[in-house]
């Protein structure tokens, strides 16, 4: 899936608590509506959001319909993270150095002086 849809899907505090209770462990819709006080319908959407992102995957078991985390969902969005990471850990690296080489400029100056 793309990071666009994760980041959409992630958005709401709700569904990343969802996402955070079946990190524990596969559960069932009604399961997840006892921890919000939300109908299980708004649970079911919310779900279903996660489960288009390809956050969670769902089967069904006789009548239930139980979920559970799909951790490679977030692979595009661990990279997009840390490419951006080092991106600025290299932008900081440089301006450190930078600014080390004005210091060093300034301090033959002033031993020349």
């Amino acid at each position: 899936m793309s990071t666009d849809a994760v980041l959409r899907a992630l958005a709401e505090p709700r569904r990343r608590d969802i996402l955070r209770l079946l990190s524990e462990g596969e559960k069932a819709v009604g399961r997840l509506a006892e921890e919000f006080d939300v109908t299980r319908s708004a649970v079911s959407q919310h779900l279903r959001v996660l489960q288009d992102a390809g956050l969670v995957a769902q089967r069904t078991v006789g009548t239930r319909h139980l979920y559970r985390t799909l951790p490679e969902g977030l692979a595009g969005l661990r990279e997009f993270l840390d490419e951006t990471w080092a991106a600025s850990l290299d932008a900081a690296r440089r301006l450190a150095e930078s600014e080390a080489d004005v210091d060093d400029d300034e301090e033959a100056r002033r031993a020349s002086a």
